[in-house]
């Protein structure tokens, strides 16, 4: 039985990587189907993205030789069997545009996710995941009760195995114990393109301001707000005569663009983080 894997790997720069890589690949018999590699050369760091099929591996023993081989080069590296979706919890608040439209784009086989559940500090969209058979999760949030509300999440996230936790607009600033306990596997959609108006109704500061264009940014979630590893952004055009309704519905349509590109390159294992940077083999 032929099983198509994806490996990712990083580290320090020197000659003769993809060789060494190649040919512990053919060995096994691996058939390499996409390969992209990127030198930094500011860090000295190599980084690098196969996608194989391999007939005779079993996934521990090619994981068990494979962690012995890269121990030669002083690597990061993950390897995944891309017949097993990414499993996900989604977190939101009460903007539901970027939550509707992953769980569109899952159900209709255009991410490779496993949803295995939403977790909201509201109730409004407990029907929507419903009608999409996953579970809802409401966890109430204040001031007082901030650390147990975490702490509950943090529960269903690690029962789920999720692999990736998308902030769908959960408006809500996560610990920092939560942020490195997440970290490299949460995504969060930020409504500007970063650097700019951060805080409340950016859509009102951008008006105010006269702006020509307004933008989305995902990035990695860090305990720096709004400050990790960029995954993607985009910017639509407007004028004089947009309305603050308009920023806000133009907005709402790039967020869920741009989220929905950053939680599919994640989940393809395209993305490795460079330090405050990504390296994204699309």
């Amino acid at each position: 039985m032929t099983t198509t894997y994806i490996l990712t790997l990083s580290c320090p720069d020197r000659t003769g990587i993809v060789h060494a890589v190649s040919g512990f690949l053919l060995e096994r018999g691996g058939n390499i189907e996409e390969a992209a590699q990127y030198n930094d050369h500011d860090t000295g760091l190599f980084f690098m993205r196969v996608q194989f099929a391999c007939d005779q591996a079993n996934a521990d023993t090619l994981n068990a030789q494979w962690g012995e081989f890269a121990q030669t080069f002083a690597m990061k590296w993950d390897l995944h069997a891309t017949t097993q979706p990414m499993r996900t919890v989604i977190m939101v608040s009460k903007e539901g545009h970027c939550l509707n439209d992953l769980l569109f784009r899952w159900k209709s086989g255009l991410l490779p996710l496993d949803i295995r559940a939403i977790v909201s500090n509201h109730r409004e969209f407990y029907q929507l995941a419903a009608s999409y058979n996953v579970p809802f999760h409401h966890i109430a949030v204040t001031k007082d009760n901030k650390a147990q509300a975490e702490a509950r999440q943090h529960e269903i996230i690690q029962a789920e195995g999720a692999e990736l936790v998308v902030l769908a607009r959960y408006m809500q600033i996560l610990s920092d114990d939560l942020c490195r306990k997440l970290a490299g596997r949460a995504i969060n959609i930020h409504h500007s393109f970063l650097p700019s108006f951060k805080g409340a109704k950016p859509y009102y500061q951008a008006h105010d301001r006269g702006v020509k264009l307004i933008g989305a940014t995902a990035h990695y979630v860090t305990a720096d707000l709004d400050e990790g590893p960029i995954i993607e952004q985009d910017v639509a055009r407007v004028d004089h005569s947009k309305t603050v309704e308009d920023l806000t519905t133009l907005g709402r349509d790039t967020e869920s663009q741009v989220l929905a590109r950053a939680v599919k390159w994640h989940s393809e294992h395209r993305v490795l983080i460079n330090g405050h940077k990504t390296v994204i083999f699309k």
